[in-house]
C-alpha cells in the first residue's frame, strides 16, 4: 500500500527521529486523501502527488505539485534543531564526516533535486591558456509554469521571505511566486562574530553546492569582513572552497541583495592555474603568490597566516576600488558612483590558505551599453548573462535553451535540413569554414569544444587586464601602487 509503504520507510530510519506510526499515516492521508493505494515502481513522493491531484486535493499545477511534495519530504526530515544537533555532533569526528551526512540528508529528503540536476549537460575541454575549462547547460531547474504565473499576479506580495535566501525560508510553505521549502534544513554557525547559515543549493551546478547566508537581510558588500569571513569558513570546513560574488550589478550575480557565499567540494580550473608571476610583499613576508595564469585578472595570495592574508587583501581591495588607468579603460568611479571591486575566493591547499582576488570593473559605454569587461555582443548567442562567481573560476553556466539549439546548429555543419537559430548562423558558418572534415563521428566533440572557445573568449572579455603586453604593463602599475 503506497501510503504505508511510504511510512514505513521514514519509521525505518531511526537516525532521523521517533515519531508514531498512526500519526504520520494519518498525516500523510491528509495531505493526499483518503484511502490507500498499491505501490508502483518509481518515486513514491511522485506517486502520493499524483494521488493527491487524482483526488482533487490539490490543483494540478507546478507550484502546488511542488509545494506538496516539499511538505511529503519534510516529514522524512528530522526538525531543524535535531538536524543541527546531529552535524555538530558528526562534526566532532571530522568536518567532512558532518558535511557527508548533511548532504546526504538534503538527497534523501529531495531538497537537492539529483534527478534533476542528473539532467544538466556538463563536459569539459581545452583553453588557450592549457588550463580545461567546464560548461554545464542547466536544464535542472523547471521553467515556471503559466499557471502558476496567472496566480502569482493575483497574489499580494508579503515580503516574507524577503528573499529566497532568508532564513525564514526554513520550513516555508511556498507559494505562488515563493519557491516551497518545507523541507529546507539550514545549519547553525557564527561567521566573523555573527549569526549565519549554510544550506545546499537544491539544483546545484557543482558538488555539494553549498550556500552560506547571514541571518541578517542585508545587501551583498566586499570588504575586509569578507575576507575574514571566507578564511574562517575555510577554517572551518577546510575540504571546500567558498567565495563571494561580486557585490556590484554586472558583475555581480544575480542576488545582490543579502549577504552571502557560495562553496561545495569542487575543485575549479582557476584553481589549478598556475601563477605566471611571481610576487613578494615586503610589509608581509609570509605571503607568497602572484599574478595568476588567467584570462580573467587574478592575484593570487597563499600563507599559512590568515591574517597576513586579509590585511594584505584588504590593502589590495582597496587600492582597486580607487584605482584608475584610462589608458586601459579602467575607471574607478564615474559621477560619484563607484565601479570597482573583486571577486574574492577561498580554499586551502594542504597546510597553507589560498586567496584569489579576481579585479572586476562594471563601466560601460556607447559600445559596450552591458559592460565594458562583460560578454561582448559577438558571444551573446551563446552567453548574455553576468560573469559570477562561479564563471569566474571557469565553470560556465549556459542556459537550458543551448541543448536544443546546438541540436539544430549540429544538423547545419552536417548539411541536414534544420531550424537553426538565426542567432547562430554567423558562428556556425566560421564553424563550416574552418572544418572541412566535419562527419557524424566527430561533430559532436568539435561543438563542444567551441562552446568551450567561446566561454573562453567571454572570460577574456570580462579580465580587467588583458593577456597582453598591454594587460601585463597594466598589472605592473597597479601592483606599484599596492607594494
Amino acid at each position: 500500500m503506497l501510503i504505508a509503504n511510504f511510512v514505513q520507510k521514514i519509521i525505518e530510519n531511526t537516525d532521523y527521529q521517533e515519531i508514531d506510526r498512526v500519526y504520520l499515516f494519518n498525516k500523510v492521508q491528509a495531505l493526499v486523501g483518503d484511502g490507500d493505494v498499491e505501490e508502483k515502481d518509481g518515486n513514491p513522493l511522485d506517486q502520493l502527488v499524483d494521488l493527491a491531484v487524482s483526488r482533487k486535493k490539490i490543483p494540478d499545477d507546478q507550484t502546488s505539485r511542488e509545494i506538496l511534495a516539499d511538505q511529503l519530504a519534510d516529514l522524512m526530515t528530522p526538525a531543524p534543531s535535531k538536524v543541527n544537533d546531529l552535524f555538530w555532533n558528526k562534526y566532532h569526528d571530522s568536518a567532512k564526516a558532518a558535511t557527508d551526512w548533511f548532504y546526504q540528508l538534503c538527497i534523501d529528503n529531495n531538497y537537492v533535486k539529483k534527478d534533476a540536476i542528473a539532467k544538466n549537460v556538463v563536459f569539459s575541454g581545452d583553453s588557450s591558456y592549457g588550463h580545461p575549462l567546464e560548461i554545464t547547460i542547466n536544464l535542472s531547474k523547471p521553467e515556471k509554469d503559466p499557471k502558476a504565473i496567472a496566480a502569482a499576479a493575483k497574489k499580494r506580495d508579503d515580503s516574507y521571505p524577503k528573499c529566497d535566501l532568508c532564513l525564514e525560508n526554513e520550513g516555508y510553505l511556498g507559494t505562488y511566486g515563493k519557491n516551497a521549502r518545507s523541507n529546507l534544513r539550514i545549519i547553525r554557525m557564527n561567521v566573523g562574530g555573527e549569526k549565519w547559515g549554510m544550506q545546499y543549493s537544491p539544483y546545484a551546478y557543482f558538488n555539494e553546492h553549498c550556500i552560506f547566508l547571514d541571518e541578517i537581510h542585508e545587501p551583498m558588500v566586499i570588504n575586509q569582513q569578507t575576507l575574514t569571513n571566507l578564511l574562517q569558513i575555510i577554517k572551518t570546513f577546510p575540504h571546500y572552497m567558498v567565495g563571494s560574488n561580486a557585490d556590484l550589478p554586472i558583475v555581480g550575480g544575480s542576488l545582490l541583495s543579502h549577504e552571502h557565499y557560495q562553496g561545495g567540494g569542487h575543485r575549479f580550473p582557476m584553481m589549478n592555474a598556475v601563477i605566471k608571476k611571481e610576487l613578494t610583499f615586503a610589509q608581509y613576508p609570509d605571503v607568497t603568490g602572484g599574478i595568476v595564469d588567467w584570462p580573467m585578472s587574478d592575484l593570487r595570495l597563499i600563507s599559512k597566516n590568515p591574517t597576513s592574508l586579509i590585511a594584505l587583501g584588504t590593502e589590495v581591495i582597496n587600492k582597486w576600488q580607487k584605482y584608475s588607468d584610462e589608458s586601459l579603460h579602467i575607471v574607478a568611479e564615474k559621477d560619484g558612483v563607484l565601479h570597482h571591486t573583486v571577486t574574492p575566493i577561498a580554499h586551502k591547499d594542504d597546510d597553507q590558505y589560498v586567496l584569489e582576488l579576481v579585479l572586476r570593473d562594471n563601466n560601460t559605454s556607447e559600445e559596450y551599453p552591458l559592460g565594458l569587461f562583460h560578454p561582448h555582443a559577438d558571444k551573446w548567442h551563446i552567453k548574455k548573462e553576468n560573469i559570477g562567481l562561479i564563471e569566474v573560476m571557469g565553470r560556465a553556466i549556459l542556459p537550458g535553451r543551448l541543448k536544443a539549439e546546438m541540436a539544430e546548429v549540429k544538423k547545419f555543419l552536417l548539411d541536414q535540413p534544420n531550424e537553426m537559430a538565426e542567432i547562430h548562423r554567423d558562428w556556425a558558418e566560421e564553424l563550416k569554414q574552418a572544418h572541412s572534415d566535419l562527419n557524424e563521428g566527430n561533430v559532436d566533440d568539435l561543438l563542444q569544444q567551441a562552446l568551450l572557445d567561446v566561454f573562453d573568449q567571454v572570460l577574456a572579455d570580462a579580465g580587467v587586464f588583458k593577456n597582453d603586453e598591454a594587460g601585463n604593463a597594466g598589472w605592473d602599475r597597479f601592483l606599484a601602487e599596492v607594494k
